[in-house]
């Protein structure tokens, strides 16, 4: 296997950050006008809606780490790829879906695919490796969390 230069190993880094922190940005924006959190009634455990920009950052960029060392040791493979970038798609739909569109309890069902689809990439990265999975853990407990908090905001609000 072939050692990369550093200005090859900058670029891997720096463009796997800018994708996730791209389309989280764009998802932001679409939506800043709309999210209904503060007025809704709030499950036991809901966070303050302060963390939530918090969390996003952090787990961002530990998908961006995990996903950029996959590259940096050509681990990644055409598979991969695409459950990487649909499992970010079907993320960022699911802010739509819920504060945007209302659609609730269709929320909870989003989500659901998306903890399936986080779940068997990181299974994959386990596969190749061990340190870009451990950076996903955070992740995958998050969007459980918000599969949790998805469905109890459901109950509570209909």
């Amino acid at each position: 296997m072939q050692k990369k230069n550093s200005k090859n190993r900058i670029w891997i880094y720096a463009k796997w950050i800018i994708i996730p922190v791209l389309i989280g940005s764009i998802v932001g924006r679409i939506m800043s006008s709309f999210i209904d959190y503060e007025v809704l009634k709030s499950p036991f455990l809901a966070p303050p809606s302060i963390a939530f920009p918090i969390v996003w950052t952090i787990l961002y960029i530990l998908m961006w780490i995990s996903y950029a060392r996959l590259e940096d040791k050509n681990l990644l493979d055409k598979n991969l790829n695409i459950l990487y970038y649909v499992q970010l798609w079907v993320n960022a739909l699911w802010s739509i879906f819920f504060f945007v569109l209302k659609w609730r309890l269709f929320s909870f069902f989003w989500i659901i695919l998306l903890d399936i689809l986080v779940i068997w990439m990181v299974v994959k990265m386990y596969k190749k490796d061990k340190t870009a999975w451990l950076l996903q853990i955070p992740y995958i407990l998050w969007i459980l969390f918000a599969s949790y908090l998805t469905i109890a905001f459901y109950l509570l609000n209909n």
